[in-house]
């Protein structure tokens, strides 16, 4: 195993050796943006030790500090206690050396979703790592089949698409690629229940189900805006109240980061060529603002540092 292998130098391999079925002693998560942070919290919460890896010092810090005040939220809304995050805090280590990934059965990528990346992270890990050894990633649109293509192990790779915010979500997609196994599929799934998700199997399409079913909905809602029909907090409370939807689905945009939805719009436009995913020129314009949601204080609302509506 080479030292100090950094997240940049994907040349290198990332050795995940096998330790059995179920055990799930360490489990690693490779990218440790908002998402990432999420399922770090998610797993450590369950009793599982983690290793988070970022690709240098100052996101590593930043990620840190993000984990902290998302915790320091829950906390202050009565669902986590202070020895909880104590807990939690001390069942996880990070770094950006990939090779301390090196006792880990099961390594989570949560990357942004471009696919030379993730592509490259497969083809690393499996280079060297022990053929029982699982990686998943979690992707909303992306091919794990594709994906998979240039691995030795193909039916070792699988997707788990876990939804924004990720500790209160209880809902994981597990996404077979073509040569998935049922091996494969029975472990992440026992994964999945460990860390407290209740999680549903798709066969590979793009946007399996969360992702394909919202976006329309989404884009609609701005159409909506973009045509003057309504504002968007009439929008929202209308579908909220109406349907019981827990938040509107412009606020759901905002949450999810409106470039992110821009992104998978535009995928899934690209692979179906179906008009309903054509995304909203309205969306467009507010990304090239810099107008993406709660990440940046603004979107089709405005929001404070603790991503609650100003």
């Amino acid at each position: 195993m080479p030292e100090n292998l950094k997240f940049e130098d994907l040349e290198s391999p990332i050795l995940a050796p096998h330790r059995g079925e179920g055990a799930f002693q360490t489990v690693g998560v490779i990218g440790l943006g908002v998402m990432g942070q999420g399922i770090v919290e998610t797993i450590a919460s369950s009793g599982i030790e983690v290793i988070g890896v970022e690709k240098n010092d100052a996101s590593l810090q930043a990620s840190v500090e993000g984990l902290n005040k998302s915790i320091d939220q829950e906390i202050k809304r009565w669902a986590k206690t202070s020895s909880e995050k104590r807990a939690i805090m001390s069942r996880v280590r990070t770094t950006t050396d990939l090779g301390e990934l090196k006792d880990c059965e099961i390594v989570v990528e949560a990357v942004d979703e471009n696919f030379e990346l993730k592509r490259r992270l497969i083809e690393s890990f499996f280079a060297v790592a022990h053929r029982d050894a699982v990686f998943i990633s979690n992707t909303a649109t992306l091919s794990l089949s594709k994906l998979a293509v240039a691995s030795k192990n193909p039916e070792r790779i699988i997707g788990m698409h876990f939804l924004n915010p990720v500790p209160q979500v209880p809902l994981v997609e597990i996404v077979r690629g073509m040569k998935t196994s049922d091996e494969t599929f029975n472990l992440v799934r026992a994964f999945a229940r460990r860390i407290g998700k209740t999680p549903v199997e798709v066969f590979e399409y793009p946007g399996f189900i969360t992702t394909r079913t919202i976006l329309p909905l989404l884009n609609e809602a701005m159409h909506l805006v973009m045509e003057g029909n309504a504002s968007p907090e009439d929008i929202d409370t209308a579908m909220r109240l109406g349907y019981g939807m827990q938040s509107g689905p412009l606020e759901m945009a905002d949450s999810m980061g409106l470039d992110e939805v821009l992104m998978w719009m535009e995928t899934l436009y690209h692979d179906l060529g179906e008009p309903r995913f054509r995304p909203c020129p309205l969306l467009r314009r507010m990304v090239r603002e810099g107008k993406l949601g709660k990440k940046t204080g603004e979107g089709f609302f405005k929001y404070n540092e603790d991503g609650k509506r100003a």
